[in-house]
């Protein structure tokens, strides 16, 4: 079993949904800001942070989240991360796959390490963890 270390804790409020059903297929584009207040990184979501969905008969659900947060790294210094989640669901739990790109010298080693996400909800929309893989 990998050992875990959460990098991020990322609160997403939901602001917005557009969905279209068709034939079996449900597609959905989720509106989404949020912030970040954890030891790694403080700052929030700038505004255009999309969540694709796909919940197809016969198909397992899929998400792409796409979104840059702003903020400060640990060292305090100003940067930025573009953060893509992909993932779907997996014995009843959200489980994604991210990829991180910043511009924070001391982040710079999420851009090459083993990530894993989970999502769970609350009351304004999703709490999105980060880990790191051992």
């Amino acid at each position: 079993m990998n050992k875990k270390t959460e990098v991020l804790t990322i609160l997403v409020r939901i602001i917005g949904c557009h969905e279209v059903k068709g034939n079996g297929k449900t597609a959905r584009m989720i509106i989404f800001d949020g912030d970040c207040d954890c030891e790694n990184f403080k700052g929030h979501i700038l505004q255009g942070g999309v969540d694709s969905q796909k919940d197809f008969e016969g198909e397992p659900f899929s998400l792409s989240a796409r979104y840059v947060l702003e903020g400060t790294d640990k060292e305090n210094n100003p940067c930025r991360m573009f953060i893509e989640n992909n993932g779907g669901i997996e014995n009843g739990i959200m489980k994604t796959t991210p990829m991180i790109v910043t511009d924070s010298p001391c982040l710079s080693y999420l851009q090459n390490e083993k990530l894993e996400g989970s999502i769970e909800g609350w009351e304004k929309g999703v709490i999105i963890h980060i880990f790191t893989l051992e």
